[in-house]
């Protein structure tokens, strides 16, 4: 079984909490599924959960390169030459990150309003980047676009590999025909 859950943010990638956090349970009721990577607590998006092992292993292991898309709001007006040291890669505390597909884009029309909202400032302007990455550090998209001086401030995973949001309402769930574990 392949579940797709459009994660909210402020949920936790597991299924208990004891401080009483949101978690997967509120929103998946498929028993006997685990999470094929992770999403960070304040990131949102496509979240692939299977009973499948090596399905898992294939979605999260970065050895295996599974794109993931996602769609960025930065603070500021990217420079093309900061979205080419994204592209090239850039190096982070713990070494350089791999080439990276990166595109300055409008806002996607098919966003729902975040809860609670990003902050505002009439002064400084944000902008939108989507980001294609074939490696999975903790939180390495949000690291990347640091630093190139474009810090996230809304970060949303739109694909894994084929599998896609595709109109999936937040915090909705679709079981999907997976593609043959190898």
């Amino acid at each position: 079984m392949l579940v797709a859950l459009n994660k909210p943010f402020g949920v936790l990638c597991q299924f208990t909490d004891e401080a009483g956090r949101r978690t997967l349970a509120d929103f998946v009721p498929q028993k006997g599924v685990y999470a094929a990577g992770r999403l960070d607590h304040d990131s949102e998006g496509l979240l692939l959960l299977t009973d499948d092992g090596k399905l898992q292993h294939r979605l999260a292991d970065p050895k295996h390169k599974q794109p993931k898309t996602y769609v960025v709001q930065v603070e500021g007006i990217p420079s093309e030459e900061a979205l080419e040291r994204l592209r090239r890669g850039v190096t982070l505390n713990d070494g350089p990150t791999l080439p990276a597909g990166v595109e300055a884009i409008d806002e996607p029309d098919w966003l729902w309003p975040r809860d609670p909202p990003v902050r505002f400032r009439k002064t400084v302007p944000d902008s939108w980047l989507r980001i294609v990455l074939c490696e999975g550090r903790n939180r390495q998209v949000r690291r990347m676009t640091a630093a190139v001086g474009l810090p996230t401030l809304r970060l949303i995973r739109e694909a894994v590999g084929g599998y896609r949001l595709d109109g999936l309402g937040l915090g909705d769930v679709r079981i999907i025909d997976p593609q043959p574990s190898r």
